[in-house]
Formats: C-alpha cells, structure tokens, sequence
C-alpha cells in the first residue's frame, strides 16, 4: 500500500517520534508493502513504549493524510502487524521477527 511519497512521510514521522524519545533512527527503508527501520534508542526507553508510539504514531498520521489511499489496503483494520523483538547480541542491537514465528518455547520472556 506504500508510495513513494508515504514511504518519505512514514520516514518523517519515525523520525519525529525517535527525537521525542531521544533516540536515533539510523537507517530507514521500505517497499509497497513493509518498512525495516533501525534505531538507536538510550536504555531508560522501554522498548515496547518506544515501538508502540513508532507504530501508533505513524498509523494515525498516515491514515489522516492518506485515507482515500489507504482504506482500500487494510484488512481487519490494522495498518501494522504484530511484531516481537528480539536481542541481536553480536551488533548490540534488537531486530525484529514476526509474531507469527515467535514461540514462547524459544524464549519464555516474550
């Protein structure tokens, strides 16, 4: 469902909501039906805090400024999907991972 002007947007506004969390969205990327995006985020931040307001933010602002676009793209109603996030220790970072293949057998935290 993504354009080109909404993937540009959509970058805008992660960038928005990581300066409100001083955090640092490193890189950004997408394509007409997902983004990846890579942040810095300093350890007072909860990450699922910090992933909602990514997710939640974009979600209203899109909706509002691409409506017409976008309402004959979602299902169910949800723009985003589900996602869990797990540690990435050889980078010092989190990636994320599809809830559809978590399993709480692999880590009993999530």
């Amino acid at each position: 469902m993504f354009t080109d002007e909404m993937l540009i947007r959509c970058e805008e506004l992660m960038r928005e909501v990581c300066a409100d969390f001083e955090a640092e969205l490193r890189e950004f990327n997408g394509e007409h039906d997902h983004v990846h995006l890579l942040a810095r985020y300093p350890p007072k931040v909860a990450l699922p805090k910090f992933v909602n307001s990514l997710k939640g933010v974009s979600a209203r602002m899109l909706r509002k400024e691409y409506s017409a676009h976008i309402r004959n793209y979602l299902w169910g109603g949800h723009f985003w999907s589900d996602s869990s996030f797990t540690p990435d220790r050889s980078a010092g970072r989190r990636s994320p991972r599809s809830s559809s293949t978590s399993s709480s057998r692999n880590n009993p935290h999530e």
